[in-house]
């Protein structure tokens, strides 16, 4: 008793998602335009939140996500957060990407459709969320792009998992290798989204979708959206885990410090200089090259081999 009762969407008191629900719908905004919507750590529990809320409540039909302002729909992580917390310790993103996880997973099992309201630019996990979504509607100066290889991740976040689904195997590929932007116009063309509109047009094309799918049979369309659900869930739960294990490992090597270093510095990633170091026989795994000095004087063990001097008593190697 209780628990099951729906709660009014401004009960919640959100700081970073603007959660409301009228007319059989529920709308989760992401809330961060000064971030181009990109999410924190915060903003996926928020939105974990909200979509339990909107799945629970029979008053709730659809759900819609979008992004604050007319700029971006979401822009992926927080790119910021990453480097100042993952790239220092790696372990706490395997517990960031639980968190995210969960988000996606409450989102494509909310029992209910959900329709992506593309208001603006969408890059990397953007897209993931684009990606998880049932349906996307829109406007069309928005721009839809990958990202992952760009700034030394990898997008295995439902981009890898589901674009070969949604677009096809040679698309797909082109958007994650390149991380070229595709026009919205290019991504109603190849299936990333349903419907194309003049902004002006987007919110009234979003509420008629809305009503299509209002004047539907509830559990007919769970147990719909259930089935459709099949190759999703089907990759998801196969690469899910082993994509969690793998980022957090990966946060120890030089690509995601110099990919992120270079976002947040505004500055063009040295791309060819960590090709380099591997075509010249170097370490490009480790920032400094392998651990595999002892100092002679201290004792230190573990100093990288491209060090001169120990940097603990500072002698001379």
């Amino acid at each position: 008793m209780g628990y099951f009762e729906p709660r009014p969407a401004e009960s919640f008191e959100f700081k970073e998602i603007i959660y409301e629900k009228k007319d059989w719908v529920a709308r989760v905004t992401i809330n961060r335009p000064h971030a181009y919507n990109a999410y924190s750590t915060l903003t996926l529990f928020e939105m974990t939140q909200a979509f339990l809320d909107a799945s629970w409540d029979d008053g709730i039909a659809v759900v819609v996500l979008t992004g604050a302002g007319d700029k971006a729909f979401c822009t992926g992580g927080d790119v910021k957060e990453y480097e100042s917390v993952f790239t220092k310790k790696p372990r706490d993103y395997w517990k960031w990407m639980g968190a995210f996880v969960q988000a996606h997973d409450t989102f494509r099992n909310i029992g209910k459709p959900t329709i992506a309201r593309i208001n603006g630019m969408v890059a990397g996990g953007g897209n993931e969320w684009n990606l998880s979504a049932d349906l996307a509607v829109c406007a069309d100066h928005a721009t839809i792009r990958q990202v992952g290889t760009r700034v030394g991740s990898v997008a295995c976040g439902g981009a890898s998992q589901f674009l070969p689904i949604v677009i096809g195997d040679r698309r797909a590929r082109e958007m994650l290798f390149t991380c070229d932007p595709i026009t919205a116009q290019q991504a109603l063309e190849w299936g990333l989204v349903n419907k194309v509109v003049p902004y002006a047009d987007l919110d009234k094309a979003v509420d008629e979708l809305c009503q299509k799918l209002i004047n539907k049979f509830p559990e007919c369309t769970r147990y719909t959206k259930q089935q459709v659900n099949f190759w999703k869930d089907f990759v998801w739960n196969l690469t899910i885990g082993h994509a969690k294990d793998w980022l957090s490992l990966h946060y120890m090597a030089i690509e995601p410090y110099e990919g992120m270093k270079a976002f947040v510095e505004k500055r063009q990633p040295d791309y060819l200089g960590v090709r380099r170091l591997a075509a010249e026989g170097k370490s490009s795994e480790f920032l400094w090259g392998p651990y595999v000095h002892t100092c002679s004087k201290c004792g230190a063990k573990g100093i990288p081999e491209s060090f001169s001097y120990c940097g603990q008593c500072g002698a001379k190697l």
